[in-house]
């Protein structure tokens, strides 16, 4: 096969990565909470019933901050139900879901939750745009952010945190286009209370930082119409556009499967050139950056089978659902959409993968049993660890195939960061499921000579996954033959896999 090629140099740079392009997302939602993080009496349960073994887990994937409580839940949701003592809570139905949520874990135990995680980790909360507004909003960031001296926040500190909760991250609702959302709008409609909350949220405190809803996905028959009316009525009450997107693969169409970050790269773009033009129209200076506050590999269209099977009359607790159990060659896909994530580094600067623990996770749990890492934890894990610093413009030179999809798809899919202490680290995907690929990569200027490690996820049967039973059968491992030779990278990507390799 023909060599994918490509070159690096410090003078040409995308942008800095922010940390929270690693976020993720932990939802009321089948076993996201309950027996994912949340479950006491499990033999690692910690006081709060926060089970250490995910904990653990958590701080290996390397995650910075948390979106919370949805999703499609947070269009139903009362901030007051999860609030105050435990026994006196009340059980709702949650319509997004079809399911009873009992309130155990509420917004206190999701900050205990994040500090037990670190400091690394930031909360993101979601205010509820769809059955409710302005003032619940205003009610919920007092409670949760004022010092003293009110009702809220007195109110907070009777329940045991004196503390305030200090949340700067939020988001004006969820998914607000999509017909399927408890008290869906029209863009106008929801243009218009975000503009209202927004404004109000800033009069508590200017220093918030807000995401306003845009399109669910770039299908939708509404899409970037959507974002220009809500951007014209909030351009300049908000610091970031939610983009939401899951891939799975159609009909057996594999190969455009693994070409699902062309339609990841182009969403972003078109929605940077919506944004743009706004702006202009407005003629502001200000710029609008993007969250990708979900995404994911997701078989949706197992879940959209399932739901045609509930029990109208059967509201249970934490079922199981949307529990994909990810493959190789799912991860390598997972991988290809974190490097379209950092290939726009300059204005994606919020992102989170949906969800942590149990729903389309890459970490699972048995109740009353372990945990484990799917095969997507990988590819995260080592993308936030070695992902820090400026992204390096990579614009490669590779050999191509067909997709039905997407036309002609480049085989190599890749990026590069360099840390602060000049170290630079190459993520790429190899999409043959055949072939292995050779890559050359010409590093001018970057004053690295010494290979630190070449590690693949990669396996001889693309539908290998780890399971309850085998719970490590796939891991990264090394790769034998990378060296740096007279200023280039010489490697050879193994067919069908997700490459980390480390300069120094």
């Amino acid at each position: 096969m023909r060599t994918a090629r490509f070159t690096l140099d410090p003078a040409f740079t995308v942008g800095r990565v922010d940390p929270r392009v690693f976020g993720s997302f932990v939802e009321h939602l089948g076993r996201c909470v309950y027996t994912g993080i949340h479950e006491p009496g499990h033999a690692t349960a910690d006081e709060a019933g926060l089970r250490q073994d995910v904990l653990d887990l958590v701080r290996e994937l390397g995650v910075t901050a948390v979106r919370y409580p949805g999703g499609n839940f947070v269009s139903g949701y009362k901030w007051e139900d999860s609030v105050g003592p435990v026994e006196d809570r009340p059980r709702r139905l949650d319509l997004a879901w079809h399911s009873t949520e009992t309130n155990r874990f509420g917004l206190s135990e999701y900050i205990a939750f994040l500090r037990k995680i670190g400091p690394q980790t930031e909360p993101m909360m979601a205010v509820n745009l769809g059955t409710r507004g302005v003032a619940e909003a205003l009610e919920l960031q007092e409670y949760a952010n004022h010092p003293c001296g009110t009702a809220l926040s007195d109110l907070r500190a009777a329940h045991g945190d004196k503390d305030p909760f200090g949340i700067r991250l939020w988001c004006l609702g969820n998914e607000m286009d999509g017909p399927w959302q408890t008290g869906h709008k029209t863009a106008e409609e929801y243009g218009r209370i975000a503009a209202e909350t927004a404004r109000a949220m800033r009069q508590q405190d200017p220093a918030v930082e807000l995401v306003v809803c845009g399109s669910s996905a770039q299908s939708m028959p509404t899409f970037a119409a959507w974002e220009a009316t809500v951007l014209q009525e909030t351009y300049d009450l908000v610091d970031h556009i939610s983009l939401h997107a899951y891939y799975e693969p159609h009909d057996g169409d594999l190969d455009s499967f693994l070409a699902s970050a062309v339609d990841m790269e182009s969403f972003i773009e078109n929605v940077v050139a919506t944004c743009d033009h706004v702006g202009a129209r407005l003629k502001s200076k200000k710029r609008i950056n993007l969250s990708f506050d979900e995404w994911n590999v997701w078989y949706m269209s197992r879940w959209q089978e399932q739901a045609t099977t509930f029990a109208r009359d059967d509201w249970p607790e934490a079922p199981r659902l949307l529990e994909d159990n990810y493959s190789v060659l799912d991860a390598v896909v997972f991988g290809s959409l974190l490097i379209a994530l950092l290939r726009h580094a300059d204005r994606v600067t919020v992102a989170c993968l949906a969800q942590l623990v149990n729903v389309i996770a890459p970490i699972m749990t048995e109740p009353d049993g372990p945990a484990w890492r799917q095969t997507t934890f990988f590819p995260f894990a080592q993308a936030s660890r070695h992902g820090r610093g400026e992204v390096l413009d990579v614009r490669v030179d590779s050999p191509t195939y067909e997709t039905q999809k997407y036309g002609e798809t480049d085989l190599l899919h890749a990026t590069a960061v360099r840390a602060e202490d000049g170290s630079v680290t190459v993520f790429a995907v190899n999409r043959s499921r055949t072939g292995a690929l050779p890559l050359d990569v010409t590093l001018n200027g970057l004053g690295v000579s010494r290979l630190v490690e070449h590690s693949a996820l990669a396996d001889a049967d693309p539908d290998a996954r780890n399971t309850l039973d085998d719970p490590e059968r796939v891991v990264p491992h090394a790769v034998d033959g990378t060296a740096v030779t007279d200023g280039t990278l010489r490697a050879t990507l193994e067919p069908l896999s997700w490459n980390v390799i480390r300069l120094a």
